[in-house]
């Protein structure tokens, strides 16, 4: 690259006003990818697996096909993440929304077609572009106190760490079966065992040890090598996928190397969806219900990921937010759409793009490179495929260990401030959603101020974001009420 381009693409993206370089955004860019890849697989074996109220599969069909959900996976989440990177010149990438697309699934596609669910999704991404549009959602994220916005940070920092162990094996669920209490323990029987739980550690050790030796490309490096030890213990052990008679296999994909590395992409579920399908399926009602629902996950989960992103980066304004807050939500509010019209659930950012971050990334070109990135894995998903998630989430464990590190921020003594803070802190890896742990930090933060005879100073939006909290937090009997 010459030095003429280097200095347009400066220009463009701010790069060096920033504190960056072009070779940190290129790094960044490629660490994101690798961490958050994992959706690539594991969107279709969440959609992919799934009927709806017809006994269809998603793209039609009486059987499932993964190949078609990942290109379609893959597709929108390039395009959007570039969008990302050109419109708003923010460092964060965007795919399907984890949680979001289990919605999808298990409570939506099996009360209609997939083609209906998706067409919720859609108008669920037409509204909150309007929002955005006429400042609406802007506005509640201003609403929100600075310290309530470093709460949702350190949340999600625990929450993407115990996602990271998890995901890993080091951290189990225990079976329902089990005559205990304990939800969660070490390993799959109290113990640490298998080849995959001992990559994830050595993983972990391995970018530890390099981020306090300041290498650069610590992330990245500690990835590539992790995935070659993976691919070298699946050569010896022949492990497979872990199973309930596997429990000791790969959890998510198995690294061993394709026969193909590129193959043609099959975008079949590109359209398949129907707008107003679902309101002669299930009626008007529960219908609007269900998008309320959609609505709610997706508007605050943003919130709280453009926040933490940008305090990890540095880019903060004075009042707590980013820069080009509301080119950010245009593109988030439009993934949302794009996610339901490609028949592939609601896209939105991702707290993975921190990982991107942590390795140096403070502008839109990082997002860019993510973007093109996820295109090339549309022809290369057998390759991306290899990389298990043993060693991709360490580097979220570091990254939340990183985000975690603004807790200093709150004033533990304000009790009006410090137990809305800590019920959003805690809720979040403690529920597994961070929407849930947004609405319990803002509940309490208004039942405070009622209490404390301080109701002049909650802002008015906080009134009306509580009560919709209320709403989603309740609407399971609000729909059967309401039914």
């Amino acid at each position: 690259m010459g030095c003429w381009a280097i200095v347009s693409i400066d220009r463009l993206f701010l790069i060096s006003q920033r504190g960056s370089t072009v070779g940190r955004e290129v790094r960044g860019g490629f660490v994101t990818f690798f961490t958050m890849a994992y959706i690539i697989v594991l969107n279709p074996l969440i959609l992919g697996f799934a009927q709806d109220a017809d006994g269809h599969y998603l793209g039609g069909g009486g059987e499932p096909n993964l190949a078609m959900i990942a290109a379609g996976t893959s597709l929108v989440a390039g395009v959007m993440t570039i969008l990302m990177g050109l419109v708003a010149n923010y460092p964060m990438a965007l795919a399907t929304g984890l949680g979001l697309n289990a919605f999808v699934a298990f409570s939506i596609a099996t009360q209609m077609t997939w083609a209906d669910a998706m067409g919720l999704v859609v108008i669920e991404g037409l509204v909150i572009l309007v929002l955005v549009l006429t400042g609406f959602r802007e506005a509640v994220f201003h609403a929100v106190p600075a310290q309530l916005k470093i709460a949702i940070s350190v949340g999600i920092g625990l929450f993407i760490a115990l996602i990271g162990f998890v995901d890993s094996g080091f951290v189990h669920r225990i079976p329902d079966a089990a005559n205990t209490t304990v939800p969660v323990q070490l390993g799959a029987t109290g113990q640490l065992s298998g080849w995959p739980v001992l990559v994830f550690a050595v993983g972990l050790a391995l970018v530890i040890v390099l981020w306090v030796k300041k290498v650069r490309g610590a992330i990245l490096i500690s990835i590539i090598a992790t995935t070659v030890l993976a691919i070298v213990v699946e050569a010896i052990a022949d492990l497979g996928a872990a199973s309930a008679d596997n429990p000791k296999g790969w959890s998510l994909n198995v690294p061993a190397w394709p026969d193909k590395v590129f193959d043609s992409p099959d975008f079949g579920t590109v359209g398949h969806f129907s707008l107003l399908g679902s309101f002669d399926r299930v009626g008007v009602v529960t219908a609007l219900l269900l998008v309320f629902t959609l609505l709610l996950a997706d508007f605050f989960d943003t919130m709280g990921t453009m926040t933490a992103i940008g305090a990890e980066a540095g880019l903060l304004q004075e009042d707590g937010t980013p820069p080009n807050t509301r080119r950010i939500l245009v593109v988030d509010s439009l993934a949302a759409a794009a996610g339901g019209a490609a028949g592939v659930s609601s896209n939105t950012s991702y707290i993975e793009s921190a990982s991107g971050v942590g390795e140096g990334a403070r502008t839109g070109l990082a997002s860019v490179v993510t973007g093109l990135l996820f295109l090339v894995s549309v022809f290369a998903a057998p390759l991306v495929a290899i990389i298990p998630s043993e060693a991709a989430v360490p580097a979220l464990v570091l990254v939340g260990f990183l985000m975690m590190q603004q807790v200093r921020g709150i004033d533990w003594n304000d009790l009006e401030i410090a137990i809305p803070a800590f019920l959003t802190i805690v809720l979040m890896p403690f529920t597994y959603s961070i929407t849930v742990g947004i609405g319990a930090g803002f509940l309490a933060y208004v039942l405070i101020k009622i209490a404390t005879g301080k109701v002049g100073s909650i802002h008015p939006l906080l009134w009306v974001i509580s009560a919709l909290f209320l709403v989603y937090f309740f609407i399971n009997p609000l729909t059967s009420w309401l039914t």
